[in-house]
Parts: structure tokens; C-alpha cells; sequence
């Protein structure tokens, strides 16, 4: 049995007895993977995110999920029909353990060079512990980045090209990634939201993170300046994931396909950070 086929076993083992929170296991459910549009593939679980983006000469992949998801990750790719061990890049949306637990079993698995927003570059080297809004809460194997990114910066492989763009707040480096592909003919803009939301956060007077309403603001500007025409994001839950994956199996090949849903979850997430502070800073 070759050592690859032994590590992802022993994995698989350890993880279902790992995962132990109710919520992770409803989040991190099998799905089968699928072409979303052109060359980008989703390769997560049924609520916490994947996507590779293939090309000739090697794949990106965005996000690992939990440790756990790691080895569904690894299938998934297998099912394509593509080599977990031909993924070059790996890049994230943030550095919380459900999207970057399993960035270090990823990387020594495909070999792969992980890329890191500045910002979250400490927070990722220090496994989650340290964050200004969990403290240590929700650690997750620690990893350092082979590469950061500044905000604008692209991240080009075999015709494929992400560009990094910084959407502060959910944490200090939050990444949303944006790019273009080929579908049917036509030539569509796709966008990968990192997170707008504020689990129990501090947004007013907030010691350990003081300018962080402003960067929700900063995001809000950004994200509202975008018209993508694929709605993508870290959760299934921010754009839909499971009500378009019935939509595709009904024959829509346009399910993911979504401007309409995107500029309304922009606008309700505005909102609710608004009201957050709004009532957090009254007396």
C-alpha cells in the first residue's frame, strides 16, 4: 500500500474521532464534487468550502476546512478525475480553523506552496491562538506561510490568475479572491467572499482589534463596487450551496450563476454589522 494511501487513512480514522461539536459535523458533511463554471471545481463539504481552480500546468486550490474535511478534500479531487499531488498552490480565505485547519496536512500532502494575506500570516503561524475576537478558543495546527500576499496582489498559474483582495474585519486579513473563467462561451467574473459576519464580536471599542468596524466598513465598500456573475464564498450558507447544487441537478447549468444573490447578501450583511454597532454602542 503505498504511504500516501496509509497517511490519508490514518487521517480519515483520527478525524471522525476528532470532530466532536455538533455544528462542525453538520458543516462538514460529504458532498459529491462538481463543476461549478469553466475551469474552477468544488471540492468541499456541505457547508464549509473547497474550490480548485485547474489548469494545465498544475491546480490552485482555496481552503482546507476543518482538519477533518482534509480527507474529503483529497477524494474529491480523485473523483474529478485530477492528482491531489498536481495542486501547486494552496491560498485561504482566513485564518480560523474551519477554513484553515487542515492547510498544513494539505501542504505536506500535495507539496503544494501556501499563500497567506499578510495580515492573517501571524495568526496563521500561531494556529488560531491569539485572535483578537476568540482569543484561543479555536486553535488548529499551526503553519507558516511559503508566500504573503498584499491586497491587489495576483496569484497566477497556467493561464489561471486569482487576484487577493483584503476584505478586513471577520479577521485582520480576511481574503476575498476574485477571477475570471470560461463558461459556454462566455466570459464570467467570479468572486470567492471570504466572511462579513461578527459571531459575538466587539465591533464598538473593541481593545484588541480598536479599528475593526472601520475595515467592516472598508469591506462593505469594496464588495459593493463588484459585479461578479458567480456568487462563491467560505460558507455554503453565504450564497446558497445547497439550494443551487439541487438547481444543477435538475439540469440548470446556470445555477451558480447569481448577481442578484450576491448584491443581496452584501446589503443584509451591511445591515446587520451596522445594527451591531449601532446597539453595542448605545448606552
Amino acid at each position: 500500500m503505498r504511504l500516501f494511501t496509509v497517511i490519508l487513512i490514518l487521517n480519515i480514522f483520527v478525524n471522525v474521532l476528532a470532530q466532536k461539536n455538533e455544528q462542525d459535523r453538520a458543516w462538514n458533511q460529504p458532498v459529491e464534487p462538481f463543476r461549478i463554471a469553466g475551469d474552477i471545481y468544488y471540492v468541499g463539504a456541505s457547508d464549509i468550502t473547497s474550490y480548485l481552480v485547474t489548469t494545465p500546468k498544475g491546480h490552485i486550490l482555496i481552503d482546507s476546512g476543518f482538519i477533518e474535511t482534509v480527507p474529503q478534500i483529497i477524494a474529491n479531487v480523485k473523483k474529478l478525475g485530477f492528482k491531489p499531488e498536481e495542486i501547486k498552490v494552496l491560498l485561504n480565505s482566513h485564518a480560523h480553523y474551519d477554513h484553515a485547519g487542515g492547510l498544513a496536512e494539505l501542504r505536506r500532502l500535495t507539496g503544494a506552496t501556501l499563500m497567506i494575506s499578510e495580515p492573517d500570516v501571524e495568526l496563521m503561524a500561531n494556529g488560531g491562538k491569539g485572535d483578537p475576537n476568540f482569543g484561543d478558543r479555536f486553535p488548529f495546527e499551526a503553519v507558516r506561510a511559503d508566500k504573503s500576499l498584499r491586497s491587489g496582489e495576483r496569484v497566477k498559474l497556467g493561464g489561471a490568475t486569482l487576484t487577493a483582495n483584503l476584505t478586513p474585519g471577520h479577521t485582520r486579513g480576511c481574503t476575498t479572491w476574485t477571477t475570471e473563467t470560461m463558461h459556454q462561451g462566455r466570459k464570467l467574473n467570479a468572486i470567492f467572499v471570504c466572511s462579513t459576519s461578527a459571531p459575538g464580536y466587539k465591533l464598538f471599542k473593541n481593545e484588541k482589534y480598536p479599528n475593526i468596524y472601520a475595515d467592516y466598513l472598508q469591506t462593505f465598500a469594496f464588495l459593493e463596487k463588484q459585479r461578479p456573475d458567480i456568487f462563491l464564498g467560505s460558507h455554503g450558507a453565504i450564497y446558497g450551496l445547497e439550494e443551487k447544487i439541487g438547481r444543477m441537478g435538475a439540469g440548470r447549468d446556470d445555477a451558480f450563476i447569481d448577481p442578484d444573490g450576491y448584491k443581496k447578501y452584501v446589503s443584509g450583511s451591511r445591515a446587520a454589522i451596522e445594527e451591531t454597532f449601532k446597539r453595542q454602542s448605545s448606552p
